[in-house]
């Protein structure tokens, strides 16, 4: 438990940067559909979408669980708080998102996306409501509801 505050400050930190790249991905999509017929941008975002997703929010997603998962085996009576196993369902849908940004990138990747520009927009809130539950829950920890 001595290194307990470590742990949960690099879990931090490591969600912080996933979060960054769950927001700015979508918004280099829009940039993306909206110049896919300008070969040296479409070039250029394909580079920034591969770098971002493989040396930023991956290991940022990796180390997120692995600090997470850390914690709960220090402390695992966690998991029998409500409040945290709807956190934990929350992330299902984080990793989710995170999963369908990186099948979008495969579509531009191949010229292949049939997605538009203001669809990008509106799911780019996506992680911004997930990430105010998950840290509402997490930091009032509210008792069950009636």
């Amino acid at each position: 438990m001595e290194h307990y505050n470590l742990i949960k400050a690099l879990h931090l930190i490591s969600v912080i940067a996933w979060m960054a790249g769950l927001l700015y991905l979508p918004r280099l999509y829009v940039y993306h559909a909206e110049n896919v017929e300008e070969t040296i941008l479409n070039k250029t975002f394909k580079t920034m979408e591969r770098r971002l997703m493989l040396y930023i929010m991956n290991p940022a997603m990796i180390a997120s669980f692995v600090f997470g998962v850390w914690m709960i085996m220090l402390v695992p009576e966690l998991l029998e708080d409500w409040w945290m196993q709807t956190k934990i369902f929350l992330l299902v849908a984080m990793t989710g998102y995170h999963g369908a940004l990186a099948r979008w990138r495969r579509f531009f990747l191949k010229d292949a996306n049939s997605l538009t520009p203001r669809f990008y927009r509106v799911i780019n809130e996506v992680p911004t409501l997930l990430m105010i539950l998950i840290v509402m829950l997490a930091i009032i920890k509210p008792s069950m509801p009636n």
